[in-house]
């Protein structure tokens, strides 16, 4: 087992992914530095082996196919997650590391938003989008994460070990924040300066398509995490969609004694049935998800043993 490991998921960055992997060797001399080429066609795997990286491969496109498969095969008691674009300073790397191996924090996020983010990022929309995504997870899942889409991150043993890998491609810093907050993981944010692309350098990230599927995945995990809050929100705007309808109707019943407008007082019932309905699948939905957490804890357990054994 490497006491440090640095993953850098590549795909098509041969003008940084020298230094990148030199400015790391240099920063933590005692890592091993594993650079995983995702169908790169520009030579990065090779100008990562000459600069001292070890290259392996994941053939499946995807960020998300990447990273699943590094967690998978290298076994370290600290992991630093970084891009190979070199948006990223290396001279943070000790200190996130140190959280992980001296304080026992299960992820540490490298925070770009608290800095210099906004100025070095030419591009508007991902500004706006971090942004929204931030603002929503910590609004629904109750916590203060500083930068939730960010790439620079230091993990535990026990986190990568843990962690079940759904997503394909980008929404995979969502997926990993998300699950860290649902789990009670120990985290901290530490503030890193952030650098734009250099010159010739082009982001994979698509601001509409990935932001979509990003927005898709907080969605698909509030419902998985939170299953009551998420049905009873259904449940509540049926129940007052139907009461919306069903107050006139009732009213003019009181007036007359008669009900003219039976549709609408047949469909008032059904809504208010799919209201009760998506209520109690909440209910039992939280009861699930409660047991699974009991589970995960032990699973927990388990794997801390492993890691120290």
């Amino acid at each position: 087992m490497d006491k440090v490991a640095v993953l850098i998921p590549c795909y098509n960055e041969s003008k940084t992914i020298a230094k990148v992997v030199e400015d790391f060797k240099r920063v933590i001399p005692e890592a091993t530095i594993y650079v995983y080429d995702n169908n790169s066609s520009d030579g990065t795997d090779e100008i990562a082996k000459k600069a001292g990286a070890v290259v392996r491969y994941e053939y499946q496109q995807g960020k998300g196919n990447t990273i699943r498969r590094m967690f998978f095969e290298v076994d370290a008691e600290c992991y630093l997650m970084v891009d190979g674009d070199d948006t990223y300073p290396a001279a943070n790397a000790r200190e996130m590391v140190n959280k992980v191996l001296e304080k026992k924090v299960d992820m540490v996020v490298g925070d770009r938003l608290s800095s210099t983010y906004f100025e070095e990022n030419k591009r508007p929309f991902h500004n706006f989008g971090n942004s929204i995504v931030r603002g929503s997870i910590n609004l629904w899942f109750k916590n203060d994460i500083k930068d939730i889409m960010t790439g620079y991150r230091a993990f535990s043993y026990r986190f990568v070990k843990t962690f079940p890998v759904l997503s394909k491609g980008f929404e995979i810093e969502t997926e990993m924040s998300i699950h860290a907050i649902d789990k009670n993981m120990f985290m901290e944010n530490v503030v890193i300066d952030y650098r734009d692309r250099p010159e010739g350098s082009e982001s994979k990230l698509n601001t509409f398509s990935d932001g979509f599927k990003v927005i898709k995945t907080i969605i698909r995990l509030f419902r998985t995490y939170c299953p009551m809050k998420f049905f009873g929100i259904i449940s509540g705007g049926l129940a007052v969609l139907s009461l919306a309808f069903f107050i006139p109707v009732l009213n003019e019943y009181f007036r007359t004694g008669l009900v003219s407008r039976i549709p609408t007082l047949v469909m008032c019932g059904f809504v208010m049935i799919a209201a009760i309905q998506s209520l109690f699948s909440g209910i039992l939905l939280q009861t699930i998800y409660q047991k699974n957490r009991q589970d995960f804890e032990m699973q927990l357990e388990r794997v801390t043993r492993r890691g120290k054994s």
